[in-house]
């Protein structure tokens, strides 16, 4: 009894599929926004200005979570405006999954020990803490993103070591240059290179 031969377009869809899937996974996430890096950045360096040195103060550590939360919606703001030109969405592309469950962790760790350092008395101390967990939160985050984007990852953690090496007075500058700085630096060099 001989098979029947399947008709060519049968293997071709399904292949077409597998390459289309397999692309998908293999693409790095783009959608890094380098404006809104730098604006996050200007905001940062605002926010030491006001805030001060670390005091073991509340009014020190609000003034920074309202920073992290501008930052916040500035970087989901400018992200989909540059997935949308693009024309990635957010939404389904394995890329920007990946980029978040990569991305998360370390800032769900500082989201936790931050009221461990503000019970023991180490409010002072957060510079460092917070520094270093978004500094990883890039490297990890970033090994799905453009290059760059893990190299100012392993900055933001340089930087956190220098905080908590450096005097606790120094933390709001510390803050400022890695928020500030190191935000508006990198954020040139992704709009220049990685199309905003």
């Amino acid at each position: 009894m001989v098979e029947r031969p399947q008709p060519i377009h049968a293997h071709a869809v399904e292949d077409l599929r597998f390459i289309r899937e397999a692309m998908a996974r293999a693409t790095e996430f783009t959608a890094v926004p380098g404006r809104g890096g730098i604006a996050m950045g200007i905001t940062a360096i605002a926010a030491a200005v006001v805030s001060g040195p670390p005091d073991n103060s509340l009014r020190w550590v609000l003034i920074w979570f309202l920073e992290a939360a501008i930052a916040a919606a500035i970087a989901l703001v400018t992200m989909t405006i540059k997935a949308r030109r693009s024309g990635t969405p957010l939404s389904s592309a394995a890329p920007a999954y990946r980029f978040a469950l990569a991305f998360v962790p370390p800032l769900v760790a500082g989201m936790v020990l931050t009221p461990v350092f503000a019970t023991m008395d180490l409010i002072a101390r957060l510079p460092g803490c917070w520094l270093l967990l978004y500094g990883t939160a890039a490297a990890t985050g970033g090994a799905f993103s453009v290059r760059i984007v893990p190299l100012m990852g392993v900055c933001f953690m340089t930087l956190g070591g220098v905080a908590f090496a450096a005097p606790a007075a120094w933390g709001h500058w510390l803050m400022a240059a890695g928020f500030g700085g190191l935000h508006i630096v990198f954020g040139f060099i992704i709009a220049r290179r990685y199309g905003g």
